[in-house]
């Protein structure tokens, strides 16, 4: 058993699990906060940015449809304008397209409206447009009326992965995967590696993401919520000049999920989705990846099965469309009518890691808690890239706090 011994030198003082983009955020705050402040970040795979960050579609969120004064609401306005920044002063490719969320249908029109108060309750930008109107931006786009939001955009996130781990000057350990966590509240942490390594530190920051969950049990606190992995699956378009930026339906307020959109990214390319699907392990991209052990833990879980009772019916759509193409076309054929099967080109899928609570509860805000010695990043699928410069400055906060107090 790996185990902190009094008497032995840290490696760091504060020890990050996560290189994706907030555990890479977080070692840049804490390093441009309290310079030399030493910061290890520990990463299961071979470079940054292999899961959640890398495999979303690259929207920089406006944040218009966060609950005013939520985490999500306020990181997401602020991060957006800091990650354009950002992207400028270190030349990563970004736009600021702005983007249409269009009704389709009659009862959607009141919860579009409600989009237009809650981005100026947000204090973003908002354009309404009727529906002849919605050509002005986007000629092959059909709807009864649409807003549009200036501030969104495009970037490379992954770009934005690798500046934040050569900017922190972090030590970042790549093939680093966790296996053991020995945390004593009068000493630190202690981690083992799979590789056999130990890597001890004063502080645990966990922003492991899919598997943030087991991090915390590792370390002996009761995240007190679930990880349920949902696989997001896109098609990318043939005929991407049917579309010249960003495209959103109307979403449903009781789901953390925005529905099938359309995104031009900044390869030129649009894809389309992504829908959402239980995934059969928490990095199950396709449905051939199975891992038995995690579908046990999800089934064990009290609120996988509570949610799955509450939202089969949205559930159910989600698989149709998952099973069928056509059924996936007819989806994207509200919103782009002159959208075919044959345009729509299978593309690489994403794993959302959502948190559930033990009710059934879907968690819809950014989830941070502390433990003795531990913070842990327990919620943080989108707009978490678009946000993730201010989560790193909180989950910093946190740990340099913990760290002057120990």
């Amino acid at each position: 058993m790996v185990r902190v011994r009094p008497g032995i030198a840290y490696d760091c003082d504060v020890l990050v699990v996560g290189g994706g983009i907030v555990g890479l955020s977080t070692a840049y705050a804490i390093t441009r906060v309290a310079p030399g402040t030493r910061v290890t970040v520990l990463e299961k795979e071979p470079g940054p940015a292999r899961h959640q960050t890398g495999r979303n579609s690259g929207v920089i969120h406006s944040g218009i449809y966060y609950r005013p004064g939520s985490l999500k609401a306020r990181y997401a306005v602020r991060g957006a304008a800091e990650m354009v920044k950002f992207c400028a002063e270190y030349g990563i490719a970004h736009a600021v397209t702005g983007k249409l969320i269009v009704a389709t249908e009659k009862d959607e029109l009141p919860r579009l409206h409600a989009l237009v108060q809650r981005g100026r309750e947000n204090g973003i930008p908002v354009r309404e447009l009727s529906g002849p109107q919605i050509a002005e931006y986007e000629p092959e786009v059909r709807g009864l009326a649409a807003i549009h939001v200036g501030t969104t955009g495009i970037c490379d996130f992954v770009g934005v992965a690798r500046q934040l781990a050569e900017a922190s000057g972090a030590e970042i350990r790549y093939g680093a995967r966790v296996e053991r966590i020995d945390r004593r509240p009068e000493l630190g942490v202690a981690v083992r590696t799979t590789s056999g390594d130990v890597v001890r530190g004063r502080v645990l920051v966990n922003c492991a993401g899919l598997y943030c969950d087991e991090v915390a049990w590792l370390t002996g606190d009761d995240p007190e919520m679930r990880i349920v992995p949902f696989r997001g699956e896109y098609y990318e378009l043939a005929r991407p000049d049917l579309v010249r930026g960003l495209v959103y339906p109307v979403p449903d307020p009781a789901f953390p999920f925005l529905g099938v959109h359309l995104t031009r990214g900044i390869d030129g390319g649009v894809h389309i989705g992504p829908n959402a699907v239980p995934a059969l392990a928490r990095e199950g991209y396709d449905w051939g990846a199975v891992r038995p052990r995690e579908v046990a833990r999800t089934l064990a879980w009290p609120g996988a099965w509570r949610m799955a009772r509450r939202h089969w019916r949205y559930g159910a759509g989600e698989l149709a469309r998952s099973a069928s193409k056509a059924a996936f076309t007819t989806a994207v054929r509200r919103l782009l009518p002159a959208v075919t099967a044959d345009d729509l080109v299978p593309a690489a899928a994403g794993v959302r890691a959502q948190a559930v609570l033990r009710d059934g509860g879907l968690v819809d805000d950014f989830l941070i808690k502390e433990g003795a010695r531990a913070v842990h990043v327990l919620n943080a699928p989108s707009p978490a890239a678009t946000a993730s410069l201010p989560i790193g400055r909180e989950v910093a906060g946190r740990a340099l706090a913990m760290l002057g107090s120990v």
